[in-house]
């Protein structure tokens, strides 16, 4: 009875975590099952980002040892990091492992023994190396924790300090995702703009840009990056790269003086705002991707319209929009002037559909222009058509079923069908 299925919640980091606890257990001789329904061992993944991710752990394991009373369950990832006590006395969690206990997983199965860290006790990056990857683009975990201690935020009690892998761990994992046909890579972490402000010699995120220039890989592309961490010097570095792909996610959380001050962000919007044009005066049709966090303590309709106006003025390509979530224990829960619900996702609605509005333009400006696409290993499951991605993060689908065009590289023209997908033809 070794069948194990693996849910995940949250950031790329634990989607990579996963794929990492997902070898483990292959190789310790147990067998992946295809659904919850079939497995002996369900293993979730969490996310603590909200108090809604808290929620809907708890709710997945409920559900799933209800259906199946024999099954053992194991909580993992930053839910179980920072809830561990109160977590002992739910009787549908067998197993909870911290973070950083979490690559233990075929000892904890096999002893039923709950792990949990001290997190802040970690001080080295836990290098765990990937040796096969089915998907098209390889993540690789180059960092993990945060020295930051935004007031709204959890994650450095969830994952501890910043900590980093050093930079030939780095490329001995590219050369291995290049060796097995890995085209693209992704760099991951919970803060990758703090790499290297550990290591010895201080190093920077610049320095190892400069590192994977040189490595075999084609395609590489960066995770979210706080506005302070991206200057002139790495624009100019990255716009004359072939290797990068042109494809930002900027954590702005708000675009008002007021609100950032508050929620300890240590910028300020007209940073932002020329930073995103900075951007976008440094690349062709740059991809700029966004968090924002609407109904802060104390945001008040005018904080919040300027945030929008701001929004609504600056050239980013998306909005990723979160209604403020209260975390116990950190500074924005105890401040004066919460927001009511009812506001927050009034406010959220009003950024939904500036997301939508922001990402339809984005596409207009990219239609019946060149770009190259790296086409993903297998078909598309639904259409039967090719299906990739560009050097600027747009999903498009290939007018052919030529399966020998799978995981390369095809310069196409975008254009859109009738349904309003998005397509390309090869050139």
């Amino acid at each position: 009875m070794n069948r194990f299925f693996i849910k995940t919640h949250g950031c790329k980091a634990n989607q990579l975590e996963s794929h990492i606890l997902k070898e483990k257990l292959l190789n310790a001789g147990y067998t992946e099952s295809s659904s919850a329904a079939k497995s002996d061992i369900y293993i979730l993944n969490s996310c603590s980002v909200t108090e809604t991710a808290d929620i809907e752990a708890l709710r997945t394991l409920r559900n799933i040892k209800h259906k199946n009373p024999a099954l053992t369950t194991v909580l993992t990832g930053c839910s179980a990091q920072l809830n561990a006590k109160k977590l002992e006395e739910y009787d549908f969690i067998d197993i909870i492992l911290g973070n950083n206990d979490k690559f233990d997983i075929v000892k904890a199965i096999k002893t039923k023994k709950s792990n949990i860290t001290d997190i802040f006790a970690v001080n080295e990056f836990n290098n765990q190396p990937i040796h096969y990857y089915s998907k098209t683009r390889g993540y690789l975990k180059i960092q993990d924790g945060c020295n930051n201690y935004c007031s709204y935020c959890t994650i450095p009690f969830a994952r501890g300090k910043s900590r980093s892998n050093s930079i030939n761990n780095i490329l001995e994992q590219i050369n291995t995702y290049t060796d097995s046909g890995i085209k693209e890579i992704v760099l991951t972490g919970i803060h990758i703009g703090q790499w290297g402000e550990d290591l010895i010699p201080k190093l920077s995120l610049f320095n190892l840009l400069e590192a994977i220039e040189n490595t075999p890989i084609k395609r590489y592309r960066l995770g979210s990056l706080n506005p302070l961490e991206i200057d002139n010097k790495m624009l100019n570095f990255l716009s004359q790269s072939d290797k990068f792909c042109p494809h930002f996610h900027l954590s702005l959380q708000s675009l008002c003086d007021k609100t950032l001050k508050n929620m300890n962000r240590h910028y300020s919007a007209d940073l932002c705002l020329e930073l995103i044009n900075n951007i976008n005066n440094s690349f062709n049709l740059p991809f700029i991707g966004s968090d924002i966090i609407v109904g802060f303590p104390d945001e008040n309709d005018e904080d919040f319209e300027t945030t929008l106006k701001n929004a609504e003025k600056s050239q980013l390509s998306a909005i990723h929009v979160f209604p403020y979530s209260i975390r116990k224990n950190t500074k924005a829960a105890a401040m004066e002037n919460q927001i009511p619900e009812i506001i927050k996702h009034k406010r959220a609605d009003i950024f939904h559909k500036l997301n939508a509005k922001k990402t339809n333009m984005f596409i207009e400006r990219n239609l019946n222009t060149k770009s190259h696409v790296l086409i993903e290993k297998n078909p598309d499951k639904h259409t039967g058509l090719l299906k990739g991605i560009t050097q600027n993060y747009l999903t498009v689908y290939i007018n052919s079923e030529n399966t020998a065009l799978c995981n390369t590289i095809q310069t196409v023209t975008l254009q859109k069908d009738n349904t309003g997908r998005l397509t390309g033809s090869l050139n």
